[in-house]
């Protein structure tokens, strides 16, 4: 079975970086999800959506203050018009052959690169290698909505890892996340209020 495209690349740095898509393939990717990239020396690159926007156009904007709209006209905009959609996406490792690293990638990749959700087992197998070190790339972000992207991620994640009967998984992050935010008493508070909301 080929894989789902999600979008291409617009933009990258060395941590993260924007993809674009069409509002007929937002059924894919969600928030707190994975992504990978394949790069062309068959490497991938790891990632986690920590944002979607929804720009947009002269025509969007004349559509809100028009009364009326059928439901016609609003379904030709989305599906028939290329409606600007671009995600963001936070860089948390790289696989070389079998060999997974939790650290930010030799090269960030090129413009068009196509990115691809992960599969649950691609998922189990990234987040099962080492030691969470990906959650670092996480907590030195200020930018992002840490509670939520953790929540988000961390029960997804935990959805795969029980399925293949791994139950342990979720109690082990958040003993890590504890690790690494002891010395930062009001992130933990956030973080692990927010991880409280989490419906297994």
């Amino acid at each position: 079975m080929n894989p789902i495209q999600i979008g291409r690349l617009l933009r990258s740095t060395i941590t993260d970086c924007v993809i674009g898509c069409r509002v007929t393939e937002m059924d894919v990717p969600a928030f707190g999800g994975m992504v990978r990239i394949p790069l062309v020396d068959g490497s991938q690159v790891y990632g986690l959506i920590y944002d979607i926007t929804i720009e947009d156009d002269g025509l969007v904007r004349q559509l809100v203050t028009a009364e009326g709209i059928s439901d016609d006209v609003i379904l030709d905009n989305r599906i028939n018009r290329n409606v600007p959609v671009e995600i963001s996406v936070l860089f948390i490792g790289y696989s070389q052959g079998e060999i997974i690293h939790h650290l930010l990638p030799p090269r960030p990749p090129l413009t068009l690169d196509v990115i691809y959700p992960c599969t649950p087992d691609e998922i189990c197998r990234f987040t099962s290698a080492g030691h969470f070190g990906y959650f670092r790339h996480m907590l030195r972000s200020a930018d992002l909505p840490l509670g939520e992207l953790l929540a988000a991620h961390v029960q997804q994640t935990d959805r795969h890892h029980s399925a293949l009967g791994n139950t342990g998984w979720m109690s082990a992050a958040i003993g890590e996340l504890i690790t690494l935010l002891r010395d930062d008493y009001p992130r933990l508070m956030e973080v692990l209020s927010t991880l409280g909301d989490v419906k297994p």
